[in-house]
């Protein structure tokens, strides 16, 4: 295992490992959407992720993508993300055998925070909301909650790919 380097941006929570790829298990894990028609087998109703797990030299390492990583058992790789129990969980990779990058678009997640960040504000004017009518003050907090969520994973996201391009 080579270098560490922590991330000054997001109180260091983001960092860098490079090694050799050893031990690798892809697998897939698919949800179906429950108002699949019986016989409709097209993907429209299928959300997929591609789980790889492998060790980077003798550190533990996940990744989930919505596209499978381009890697194979012996591939110098970087990878960046953050440490998740006794697990580096990836948020971006480069491989340096095979000349390829891969990460989720964090760009599409900034775009989602503000969206849902915009139902908060239009919730927020609602008359329900200010007379203090719970259900519509439940909605607001949650689509606040996904926005703060989904901004953060995208900040993280940024960072990690900022790392490998140093």
């Amino acid at each position: 295992m080579s270098t560490i380097k922590p991330s000054t941006f997001l109180s260091s929570s983001v960092s860098a490992i490079s090694g050799t790829v050893s031990n690798l298990n892809n697998e897939l894990l698919e949800y179906v959407n429950p108002e699949k028609p019986t016989h409709d087998h097209s993907s429209v109703y299928y959300k997929r992720f591609f789980i790889s797990k492998f060790n980077l030299d003798q550190r533990a390492i996940e990744a989930k993508f919505s596209s499978p990583m381009t890697i194979h058992d012996g591939d110098t790789v970087v990878v960046s993300g953050y440490t998740k129990g006794d697990t580096f969980q990836v948020l971006a990779y480069t491989n340096k055998t095979q000349q390829v990058s891969g990460t989720e678009n964090w760009i599409v997640l900034a775009i989602g925070a503000l969206f849902f960040l915009a139902v908060a504000l239009g919730l927020l004017n609602s008359e329900l909301v200010i007379e203090g009518a719970w259900i519509p003050t439940l909605f607001l907090l949650g689509f606040v909650g996904v926005a703060f969520y989904m901004g953060h994973r995208a900040l993280l996201i940024r960072e990690a790919v900022k790392l490998l391009q140093q």
